[in-house]
């Protein structure tokens, strides 16, 4: 045997003939020893980097987790335990694969040219809310969202939109029940090239679930009474001035995450007029 056969101060020498220590989860009830001071010890608590064993004789000490601890006359790197995934967590998760609508996020493209189509919604608050959950789908397919300041300018505004084939008006509107001025001027609007649509709730707040304010139900407002102002009275929130209304209606939107966040009659909506201003351009990239 040639005892010269290999070099000694090669690469990895220090460790050769070492034990490596095993990754380990603390758990309690673990029995541990820490070598350099002969403590052994049952694990009975962890906080802040550190674990706390307690001997036979009822006597603790805290050492900090690391590769120094042998169980059962075995080195072990003594770890926090992992923890465990929280709906936020998976939340996060979701957000890297899905937008907020819940469609697929796919590979990075190039910016689109805007389509001459269009969808108008009612109201600021509306226009925040469709950007929020469907911001990256519209940017997607280059439509671009505008918001009329109420439905009485929704003729004029058709008129001066001119809607034609490649040249569609999509339109989201608030309270859209029979018999309503609402629902008559959209009759008036309505065409091959015009699809006005919206949701029965008097306001677009109450399209966003109320449990995620940790509500059972949106608070039931008399008639006679404004109905945004109602709901933040009825909340115990300012509505003295209309900053006080912009300020509660950010407080609702922070909330939402996402289309599990809003009522499922809203989604249907907000999708068929997306569907419908580009129904005549899902052949223009090809």
């Amino acid at each position: 045997m040639n005892r010269y056969a290999s070099d000694v101060l090669a690469k990895g020498w220090q460790q050769a003939g070492k034990r490596t220590a095993t990754p380990t989860p603390v758990t309690k009830e673990l029995v541990l020893e820490e070598p350099t001071s002969g403590f052994v010890g049952a694990v009975v608590t962890w906080e802040n980097g550190s674990v706390v064993l307690e001997d036979r004789k009822g006597r603790r000490r805290s050492f900090p987790f690391g590769p120094h601890f042998w169980l059962d006359g075995k080195p072990v790197d003594l770890r926090p335990p992992q923890r465990p995934e929280t709906a936020r967590d998976a939340d996060q998760a979701r957000r890297r694969t899905h937008t907020a609508s819940g469609s697929r996020v796919g590979p990075v493209a190039q910016a689109k040219v805007a389509l001459p189509s269009r969808i108008y919604v009612e109201g600021r608050h509306d226009a925040e809310l469709v950007e929020k959950v469907w911001g990256a789908d519209l940017r997607h397919v280059g439509v671009v969202v505008e918001y009329l300041g109420g439905i009485d300018d929704l003729p004029a505004i058709v008129t001066d939109f001119a809607p034609g084939k490649g040249r569609r008006l999509g339109v989201l509107v608030d309270h859209l029940v029979p018999g309503t001025k609402e629902s008559r001027i959209v009759a008036q609007v309505s065409g091959e090239h015009v699809f006005v649509t919206g949701h029965a709730s008097i306001d677009i707040w109450e399209a966003v679930k109320p449990a995620r304010l940790g509500l059972d139900a949106w608070p039931r407002i008399p008639k006679g009474t404004d109905w945004k102002h109602g709901i933040c009275a009825a909340l115990g929130w300012p509505h003295a001035t209309q900053a006080d209304i912009a300020a509660a209606w950010h407080r609702i939107l922070r909330q939402v995450r996402g289309w599990e966040d809003l009522d499922p009659r809203l989604l249907t909506e907000v999708e068929k007029l997306i569907d419908f201003v580009t129904e005549d351009h899902l052949d223009r990239d090809s």
